[in-house]
């Protein structure tokens, strides 16, 4: 690409904030109060009662220009497809959840049937997700232990255990969609924008990590109890070797073989995927052929290894909700609604973005909410969205929610007709599928190198968030996460990278002195820039850096400065009036005693009006008078950064500017955002000693007029002459 070398030439008067604001009348706008916007938020119209129904119910704008004849074939083949992933991944993850998989088709079933009317993502696959079933049934396992007595919850009288690890589930599965609704009701989607990719990322990735472990009992045809906590991981681990010896070789080999034929298939899907019109669905292959060697070959009765068993065969009756399991579950049910959401969003946000349409955070909220409340009352659990099941509906031409709709239909007939065709699949199968599917979440450890090369805090959130999700559980570890994430927006902006900058010859550009070799500094002047908003965490941050930038404390200096001027008074007295500058060094080298000077009156301006000469404070004095030397008289801060201020920050800076004024050293502030500027107003910032006339538009605007107050831009014409402004 060729660098763009034209000129350009603007004629205008160099302009302060007072003289910008004479010659250009600003419009000032009536800003509306809370009391407005509630009003405004709380009216009711027709249009707005039409745009509420059209946001609430989605379905009715996509299907006003559904084409029949190009998207419903598309849909149909789409839609097929989905519900064999669909119903593969439900049997597999409600093992995760550690309820039976029949129950991993009813999440394929009940939640999507309600996301078709309210969901605003044309593409995205609801069901089951891994890492959601790995929640739910952590806090299973930790109501309804394998090898111990279940929680005191009266809702638990005369159940068995998997009727009860299904009312936990189905319980805190109602919840996390209470949270979900709730929020999306208060139009607060926003709040998926704290879960930074790089959070998502080692978050998943310590899940496939919990998942990958869980799964090892199944391959291996072991009994090890279900653990829940900080630490659960090593402590499965360590159940799993202890007998490890007492592994089911058929369980073994079985598993074996089909990681290694899925995982080829899958590899030749991505390969060849632009000449498949469909991906080969080997999960499904798998399956059957699973099933029929397993019945035909009786497993279970000749090698003893696990099958899925009776399949409950249609809808069981409704079921209600358990209190108590509310009050045991709802610190782990808000951190599964919060995740749900988020992957889904963000799957849903990369399909919107490719196929150009838009989708509306809150109401993704609502339809997520109202399908697990929905989806709980026939004992589903969590629904959220599987990128590779996903990546399938919308690679096999789906284009609408239909396409979610027909996947549900084929899963509601296997529950209905088909289910008992799965009874003889062995559960090391499942558990297999469920190893062999992880690939992509696992393989995001590759990010750390790049992550550490390209933006080493946000390698710490990576680093940070899946070592304390393995270490401590998904719930646990999403909190040190977002704890890991918050310190490292702090440690961004309580210590940016604040620059002195310089001209660069014949333009009216500023940039960092450090990064160029021909650069224009005017003797005397000092630019100071720092790149983040102001405020009461970072405002001695930035004292400390424009000390070190300009070489002084200025209050330091002023202290000395009075303590010169005080002692000379008090010599000038014993001595004629009739003084000059050269006899000061005389006077410097008698004693006087400095007992009297008060400390609090040293932080005062000095007025030399009295005395009988012109004080120079940079020349030599006397050995026993020591005062800082200032080589500045203008210091310019660049505000073009800075967003907002606080109140700390504001009394911060007033301190610092009158602190630079009483020793003489003009103080501008330049590219100041207007409502900085109105908070100033409003914050009685500006009095004697600040005034508004500090106040330019552009750092080149100050520049000029520095120089011209200072009579030096006729001599190093460098920015004046060469400059047309």
């Amino acid at each position: 690409m060729a660098t763009l070398r034209k000129q350009y030439a603007v004629a205008r008067p160099v302009y302060s904030e007072d003289s910008f604001a004479e010659d250009h009348e600003k419009v000032y706008r009536v800003r509306k109060t809370m009391l407005d916007h509630l009003k405004d938020y709380l009216t009711c119209d027709s249009k707005r009662a039409k745009n509420a129904v059209l946001s609430f119910l989605p379905i009715i704008g996509w299907m006003r220009i559904y084409r029949v004849k190009e998207w419903l074939l598309g849909d149909v083949v789409s839609g097929i497809s989905t519900g064999l992933v669909a119903i593969m991944q439900g049997l597999a993850f409600s093992l995760l959840a550690s309820l039976p998989p029949s129950y991993g088709l009813y999440t394929a079933f009940f939640p999507m049937l309600t996301y078709f009317f309210l969901g605003t993502s044309r593409h995205i696959s609801v069901g089951s997700f891994p890492v959601l079933s790995l929640m739910i049934g952590a806090v299973v396992t930790r109501l309804v232990p394998d090898g111990g007595p279940s929680a005191n919850i009266t809702g638990f009288e005369g159940l068995n255990m998997t009727q009860q690890r299904v009312l936990v589930a189905s319980s805190v599965t109602f919840l996390t969609g209470i949270f979900q609704l709730a929020m999306g009701l208060l139009q607060v989607g926003f709040i998926v924008m704290y879960l930074s990719d790089t959070l998502v990322s080692g978050f998943t990735t310590a899940a496939a990590v919990h998942i990958l472990v869980s799964q090892l009992k199944f391959v291996l045809g072991l009994v090890v109890p279900g653990i829940s906590g900080p630490l659960s991981i090593i402590y499965t681990l360590e159940k799993i070797f202890v007998q490890i010896t007492s592994t089911n070789i058929c369980d073994l080999v079985m598993s074996i073989v089909i990681m290694v034929i899925v995982f080829i298939v899958k590899e030749m899907n991505d390969m060849y995927k632009a000449k498949l019109p469909v991906p080969i669905p080997i999960e499904v292959i798998m399956t059957i052929i699973a099933c029929g060697v397993s019945y035909g070959l009786n497993f279970k009765e000749r090698y003893g290894i696990d099958i899925v068993g009776k399949m409950v065969s249609g809808y069981e009756a409704p079921i209600a909700p358990d209190m108590q399991v509310f009050q045991e579950s709802a610190v782990e049910a808000f951190p599964i609604a919060i995740v749900g959401f988020a992957v889904a969003f963000s799957v849903a946000k990369v399909y919107s973005i490719k196929h150009d349409y838009t989708i509306d955070g809150n109401q993704e909220l609502i339809a997520f909410g109202v399908s697990n409340i929905f989806g709980a009352s026939f004992r589903s659990f969590a629904a959220s969205t599987a990128l590779s099941r996903s990546a399938v509906q919308e690679s096999s031409g789906g284009k609408t929610q239909i396409a979610g709709l027909i996947s549900a239909m084929m899963a509601m007939i296997v529950t209905v007709a088909l289910g008992f065709l799965l009874e003889p699949l062995p559960t090391s199968v499942l558990g297999a599928l469920v190893i062999v599917n992880l690939k992509g979440m696992l393989m995001q450890f590759r990010e750390i190198p790049y992550l550490w090369r390209r933006d080493k805090p946000e390698c710490v959130v990576w680093v940070g968030t899946c070592l304390g999700a393995t270490l401590l559980g998904l719930d646990i570890g999403l909190a040190v996460g977002l704890g890991v994430e918050l310190l490292t927006v702090i440690f961004r902006t309580q210590f940016p990278r604040c620059s002195v900058l310089a001209n660069i010859p014949g333009t009216d550009l500023y940039r960092d002195r450090k990064d160029y070799l021909n650069i224009f500094e005017p003797k005397g002047v000092k630019i100071f820039r720092i790149p983040s908003p102001l405020f009461f965490a970072n405002i001695e941050f930035f004292k400390d850096k424009l000390v070190e930038a300009v070489g002084f404390n200025p209050l330091r200096v002023l202290r000395k400065r009075n303590k010169a001027f005080r002692k000379i008074k008090k010599l000038l007295q014993k001595n004629s009036d009739d003084i000059t500058e050269k006899g000061l060094r005389d006077l410097f080298s008698q004693p006087t005693d400095e007992s009297e000077m008060k400390t609090d009156e040293l932080d005062l301006s000095i007025d030399l009006k009295d005395l009988p000469f012109r004080m120079d404070w940079n020349a030599e004095l006397a050995a026993n008078m020591s005062v800082p030397r200032v080589d500045i008289h203008s210091l310019i801060l660049d505000f073009a950064a800075v967003s907002f201020l606080d109140i700390s920050a504001l009394k911060g800076l007033k301190m610092v500017l009158k602190d630079f004024t009483r020793i003489d050293v003009d103080v501008y502030i330049v590219s100041c955002d207007v409502y900085i500027l109105e908070k100033l107003h409003s914050c009685m910032f500006f009095d004697d000693e600040i005034q508004t006339s500090i106040f330019f538009p552009t750092l080149h605007d100050a520049m000029l007029h520095v120089l011209e107050q200072h009579g030096e831009g006729k001599h190093k014409g460098t920015v004046l002459t060469d400059t047309k402004l």
